[in-house]
C-alpha cells in the first residue's frame, strides 16, 4: 500500500504559495502609487494654489436679494401665536421685577380669561399646563403694588380680562336712609328674608305678627335674634322683618342672616364678633332631592326576602 499525503497538507501548501505571490504585487504596486502620487508633499508643493472664488457684485441685481424674516419669533413653533403672548409677558416681568409687590390676598382680583376663552382668543388649542404658567406670570405681574403699576402692565393685564369682569362691578355699599334704618337681605334653604333695622326699644315684627306669633318654637326665636343677642343690641334697634317661602326653620335663619347684614351697616366694627359667631356666613346647603326607587333621598324601601 502506497503512502498517502493528507489532503489538508496538499491543499495548504498551494494556498500559502499564491498568498505570498498576492504579498508581493501588493507591495510593488504600492511602492509605484507612492512614486507618482499626485498627493505627495513634492507635487502638493508644484501644484497651484486654489484661489476662492470672487466677491459676488450686488449692483448686477435689480434688487439685492435678501432673506425674509418672518414677523413673529415663533412662527416655526407649534403654537406662535402663544409663545408670543408668553414672551411678551415675560419680558415685561423682567423689566420690572424690581418693583415693590404687594401679598397676593391685597392684590386687585382680576377675572382673567378661563381656559376655552383663552383658545379662542390666540386660536390655537392650548394644553392646561402651558395655560397655567402664562396665569403664574399674570399674576405675579398683578401683585405689584398698584400705586406703582406702569402703564405697560396695566395694558398687558388688561389684553388678558374676560369681557365684563365681575370683580370691577361692585355693589354700591349700604348706607343708613334719611329716616335711620338699613337694610339687609338674607336666605336660607328656600326662605328669603328682608329686614330692616331702625334704633327703638327692641320691637320685632315679622310678616306683620309678632315675633311669638310668627316662630312658636323657642329654638326658631333665639336663631331669628341671635344677630342681636350675641352683640348685645336687643334693646337697642327694632326690627321689621319680610320673609317667604320654606319652613319655619328656614324662615328664621333667613332673618337671622338678613338682620346681621342690616346690623353692619349701622355699626361695621362688629363684623368680627358677627363673623365669630356665624351670623353672616352664608349657609348655602340644601335639601337632597329624592331620587327615583327610594323612598327619600337616600332611603332605600325595605327588602323583604319572603
Amino acid at each position: 500500500m502506497a503512502w498517502q499525503r493528507p489532503n489538508c497538507i496538499v491543499n495548504a501548501v498551494p494556498t500559502a504559495h499564491l498568498a505570498s505571490h498576492w504579498r508581493l504585487q501588493t507591495r510593488s504596486l504600492l511602492g509605484s502609487r507612492r512614486r507618482i502620487s499626485p498627493f505627495s508633499t513634492s507635487s502638493r508643493r508644484d501644484a497651484t494654489e486654489v484661489q476662492p472664488a470672487p466677491e459676488i457684485d450686488l449692483s448686477r441685481f435689480f434688487a439685492s436679494p435678501a432673506r425674509i424674516i418672518p414677523s413673529s419669533p415663533a412662527y416655526f413653533s407649534g403654537s406662535p401665536r402663544y409663545i408670543d403672548h408668553l414672551l411678551h409677558l415675560e419680558h415685561i416681568l423682567a423689566k420690572y421685577a424690581s418693583l415693590p409687590t404687594v401679598a397676593p390676598n391685597e392684590a386687585p382680583r382680576m377675572a382673567w380669561f378661563k381656559l376655552a376663552q383663552f383658545r379662542d382668543f390666540v386660536g390655537e388649542n392650548v394644553p392646561t399646563r402651558k395655560y397655567k404658567s402664562l396665569i403664574k406670570i399674570l399674576q405675579r405681574l398683578n401683585r405689584i403694588d398698584p400705586g406703582l403699576v406702569p402703564d405697560e402692565v396695566r395694558q398687558a393685564l388688561k389684553s388678558f380680562l374676560r369681557p365684563g369682569n365681575p370683580y370691577a362691578n361692585k355693589p354700591a355699599p349700604a348706607v343708613v336712609d334719611e329716616l335711620g334704618r338699613s337694610r339687609g337681605r338674607g336666605k336660607r334653604k328656600e326662605a328669603s328674608a328682608v329686614v330692616s333695622l331702625v334704633e327703638g326699644e327692641g320691637g320685632v315684627m315679622v310678616n306683620g305678627k309678632n315675633i311669638l306669633q310668627a316662630f312658636p318654637r323657642i329654638h326658631d326665636r333665639e336663631s331669628a335674634l341671635w344677630a342681636l343677642r350675641c352683640t348685645r343690641r336687643l334693646d337697642k334697634y327694632n326690627v321689621w322683618a319680610t320673609v317667604k317661602g320654606g319652613g319655619v326653620t328656614g324662615q328664621a335663619e333667613a332673618v337671622t342672616l338678613a338682620t346681621a347684614r342690616a346690623l353692619l351697616v349701622h355699626e361695621p366694627i362688629l363684623k368680627p364678633v358677627l363673623r365669630q359667631a356665624g351670623v353672616i356666613t352664608v349657609d348655602a346647603r340644601r335639601v337632597e332631592r329624592k331620587k327615583p326607587g327610594h323612598v327619600k333621598a337616600r332611603k332605600m324601601p325595605t327588602w323583604v326576602k319572603r
